[in-house]
């Protein structure tokens, strides 16, 4: 909203025909997704500037200029679309439509919803095999606990970088904004790992997703709480929890939404866990809490979650209405 006139009422329509509609694979089966175009910049780029034949300081720079250039090709296809389409009737409605394409309330609730209702209906397997869509860890390794814990875990992580995040951006800055913090998020999943080959490479992408989510993760956990009032959970502990147990998760950022999401639910999330390739023995978040999560806990978690997309949806409108 700093530089396009229009761009709050804009960002509300994109959260309204998003809840709608979603991401409907027909559309993106016949049309590349924005998301796999910054994917095949960012494969491009790595096979230009990640050779293992270079020194380590030589694969961190270049991993620098790998972040300028998504950043600048975003920001430029951003500016030109937005400033070439804002201020007409037609115009706003395929910029709420390109902004729709890269947030992510109804295609989370659908995946979460899917491990919901395998625990409900149809198995651990297959829950098992639901919940792998959505996380890293090894599935195999998960109880009927163990999977509803991952699943309310990315409820919480996405909600905060996959709607709440790129809201924000689209209503500071706009297109151009919206552009960026996806490619940005973009580049860290696909390069932003603590591993021999992106170590280096990948260090400023993730470095600087972890600066870009930082309000809007601030933001996720204080919805939480809110909403968590409001459906009359646990709002206090979810509170406390934020205020005593974020900063100890080993992301900067997800720690807030987690946190508040176990404290709301009564439940500890977090913990020890085992990923493909590594385990981790990190802390439980509210280790207090239910550590027999279930698939009730992951309804409950998805309730939290709509009622916070309202809330964010009636933030913008309300701050359109004053400005």
């Amino acid at each position: 909203m700093l530089f396009f006139e229009d761009t709050l009422w804009i960002v509300l329509l994109a959260i309204l025909l998003d809840a709608v509609i979603g991401d409907p694979n027909w559309f993106w089966s016949r049309l590349p997704h924005p998301v796999t175009l910054f994917g095949k910049q960012i494969s491009l780029l790595e096979s230009w500037y990640n050779k293992t034949s270079f020194s380590a300081k030589r694969r961190k720079v270049n991993g620098v200029r790998t972040l300028l250039s998504l950043v600048a090709t975003a920001g430029i296809i951003g500016t030109l679309l937005q400033t070439t389409l804002e201020g007409s009737f037609v115009g706003n409605i395929l910029l709420a439509l390109i902004g729709m394409t890269l947030i992510a309330q109804k295609s989370l609730y659908e995946h979460v919803a899917r491990v919901r209702d395998a625990l409900r209906y149809s198995g651990l397997d297959n829950a098992r095999k639901q919940v792998s869509m959505i996380v890293g860890r090894n599935p195999d390794y998960l109880d009927e606990a163990g999977v509803s814990r991952a699943a309310i875990e990315s409820c919480s992580e996405n909600f905060s970088d996959g709607v709440v995040a790129p809201i924000f951006w689209f209503a500071v800055l706009g297109l151009p904004g919206l552009l960026i913090y996806k490619a940005v998020n973009t580049a860290d999943s696909m390069i932003g790992h603590k591993n021999e080959t992106y170590e280096d490479f990948g260090w400023a992408s993730a470095r600087f997703d972890d600066l870009i989510n930082l309000p809007a993760s601030r933001l996720s956990g204080l919805l939480i709480v809110i909403s968590a009032f409001i459906s009359g959970r646990h709002y206090k502990a979810a509170f406390t929890t934020i205020m005593r147990e974020a900063k100890n998760h080993r992301s900067p950022n997800a720690g807030w939404p987690e946190a508040a999401m176990a404290g709301a639910l009564g439940i500890a999330l977090a913990g020890p866990r085992q990923y493909a390739e590594y385990r981790v023995e990190d802390p439980f978040m509210n280790a207090s809490g239910r550590k027999a999560a279930d698939a009730d806990d992951i309804d409950g978690s998805l309730k939290l979650m709509g009622i916070s997309c309202a809330l964010l949806a009636l933030l913008i409108a309300t701050v359109a209405w004053f400005i």
